[in-house]
């Protein structure tokens, strides 16, 4: 089957500074695939490249099966593009900015614009200038949408919107998700979000693909635990996969990766008196994980799952 993204080797230099590094991704046909990383991980230069908008230092990506360096308008029109900004010509009434979209796609599909646009009760009358926020981000949505896309990237799409819109925002994607073909790239921070929509995980840091799973998955491979050495935590170079640790009134929390059950009695051996395994939630990995790979420059590498 014809994957939506495939990069092998994907490397982006800007000078000394590496942006991507032996970067493989491979994006399935359909579903919501979360992208995640700090700030400065290489998501804007990826997408740069998957767009053809810059040039890979070395090795190649592929988009809906074309080589991303001698895309199509054909190809590029297959791609919608949703940002945290939702910026719309604020002089046109919301009817006029859906109107003038629509005449570029042949495929725009009405019923899918109503439906989205539904959940945000836009007024086609209403000056854009007038919208608020959350209107915006659901005008945008709905005409992305609108356009039959194969690929649709969201890039902080709920950023700034209040709890209302960014509930029916999130609605509206999983609407889309199920009743339309479109693979939906859904880039984030709000750990929230992604636990409620995304298929697959995808973790990036410092340019380099660090996870590719589902959450279920990758949170599986993360453990909490709760430990009193009496004091001084070991050095954490002792401690196997560590992640990261916090002092709670002399008791230490540590989490760390790809370490089983038996993981206990290796805290007891270092010192600790007590110990108890603790649950874990996507947000809390999450964290912990880019925590570690953020600030060291030897990171673990979780490769790449599923």
């Amino acid at each position: 089957m014809q994957n939506c993204i495939e990069t092998n080797g994907l490397t982006k230099k800007f000078g000394k500074k590496t942006a991507l590094k032996d970067f493989d991704l491979t994006v399935e046909l359909g579903g919501i695939h979360a992208i995640v990383g700090s700030n400065g991980a290489g998501k804007s230069t990826l997408f740069r490249l998957l767009l053809g908008v810059t040039t890979p230092t070395s090795g190649s990506a592929m988009l809906l099966g074309n080589d991303c360096q001698s895309l199509t308008p054909d190809v590029r029109g297959r791609v919608g593009y949703v940002n945290e900004e939702h910026t719309l010509p604020a002089w046109m009434t919301a009817g006029s900015v859906k109107k003038f979209q629509q005449s570029f796609y042949p495929q725009w599909n009405e019923n899918i614009y109503k439906s989205v646009v539904g959940y945000f009760d836009v007024d086609p009358k209403q000056k854009v200038s007038g919208l608020s926020r959350g209107e915006r981000a659901g005008l945008n949505l709905a005409m992305a949408l609108a356009q039959s896309p194969n690929l649709l990237i969201l890039d902080e799409p709920t950023l700034g919107l209040d709890v209302v819109a960014r509930q029916s925002f999130l609605e509206a994607v999983m609407f889309t998700e199920t009743e339309g073909n479109t693979t939906i790239i859904y880039c984030s921070h709000q750990m929230e979000e992604i636990e409620r929509v995304a298929d697959k995980l995808i973790i990036m840091e410092k340019g380099v693909l660090q996870n590719n799973s589902s959450p279920d998955a990758f949170v599986s491979r993360i453990s909490y635990w709760i430990a009193d050495f009496g004091g001084k935590m070991p050095a954490r170079e002792k401690i196997p996969g560590f992640l990261s640790a916090r002092d709670i009134d002399g008791i230490h929390h540590v989490m760390v990766a790809d370490q089983d059950k038996s993981f206990g009695s290796v805290l007891t051996q270092l010192g600790a008196t007590a110990v108890t395994p603790n649950t874990v939630n996507l947000e809390r990995a999450v964290n912990a994980f880019l925590t570690k790979n953020h600030n060291t420059p030897g990171s673990i590498n979780a490769g790449s799952q599923g």
